[in-house]
């Protein structure tokens, strides 16, 4: 449940970081999205409640913006919706894309080449997503959990290779052993700097790679500031892993997850109850009702 520390708001501070919230950013799975892979009633009450006191809702998300699109549907959001870490911010309404950055061929060729090491090529299964479309070098165990929990089809090409006439949204790398990814993770970080690849764990089994300008806190102040014209005071954002952590760090107030691990709750202001315990109505209604 809640956890005190001394980077958390003390409970006099509440009403105070509260009363200026005019955006709420959710991510989705472990934060609006459990084990059911659904929003559960308490929490899709409780955006609604949100709404009708005049806060925009929004979401960002490391899914694919197809995949992402019926929880946009779901909360009934009127903005654009922040997919891939925020590499691609699209408005469903009139289907204006206001940004799309993508990695490079040649660092995707170069991640091609790192994951098809011999000791590496048996335990992960890659996925390139090029507009919009997912596409891997084989169908996996894992891609087929993947795909059938994120509503899309893969496709299965041999080499990857052959998709890079254009440039992938974002690169990803499954393994059921987090080991292999905690590796995978800290070996890349010392391959590519921050300005050439941003490289995060959106959980602890996915490795991802975006453009160096990617994350979700320049998303989420793309969309504060450029397009709605508001400050950081004026968002609130829940989220439960490390491609949260950015998000989080520039919202007036960040929340993060009960099952978030230790280092994102570190940087919140505020812990909420777990994902299967309805954490986000819970904070959502503890600031903004």
């Amino acid at each position: 449940m809640q956890k005190a520390s001394a980077t958390h708001l003390a409970s006099t501070d509440y009403q105070a970081a509260a009363k200026d919230i005019k955006l709420l950013v959710l991510d989705i799975d472990g934060t609006i999205a459990g084990h059911s892979n659904t929003l559960s009633e308490p929490v899709k009450q409780a955006i609604v409640a949100a709404q009708a006191r005049g806060i925009q809702v929004a979401i960002a998300t490391g899914r694919m913006y197809r995949s992402a699109l019926r929880f946009h549907k779901d909360i009934g959001s009127t903005l654009p919706l922040m997919a891939y870490q925020g590499a691609w911010i699209q408005d469903p309404i009139t289907q204006i894309i206001h940004r799309h950055w993508a990695v490079s061929r040649e660092i995707a060729h170069q991640l091609i080449d790192y994951f098809e090491q011999p000791e590496l090529r048996s335990l992960l299964s890659v996925h390139f997503y090029i507009n919009d479309q997912l596409y891997v070098r084989e169908l996996t165990r894992e891609t087929q959990i993947y795909a059938e929990r994120s509503g899309v089809t893969a496709i299965p090409v041999g080499d990857l290779r052959q998709t890079l006439t254009n440039e992938p949204t974002k690169i990803l790398a499954l393994s059921d052993d987090t080991d292999v990814i905690d590796k995978l993770l800290g070996n890349l970080r010392r391959q590519y700097t921050p300005a050439e690849l941003y490289l995060t764990t959106s959980v602890a089994t996915f490795f991802e790679a975006t453009n160096a300008s990617v994350n979700k806190g320049t998303a989420v102040r793309y969309l504060a500031e450029e397009l709605l014209g508001l400050q950081l005071a004026n968002v609130m954002a829940i989220g439960d892993n490390f491609n949260d952590a950015e998000m989080l760090e520039y919202a007036g107030l960040g929340v993060a997850m009960g099952n978030a691990p230790a280092g994102v709750q570190a940087i919140a202001q505020w812990v909420a109850p777990s994902v299967e315990e309805d954490g986000a109505a819970v904070a959502i209604e503890k600031f903004l009702l």
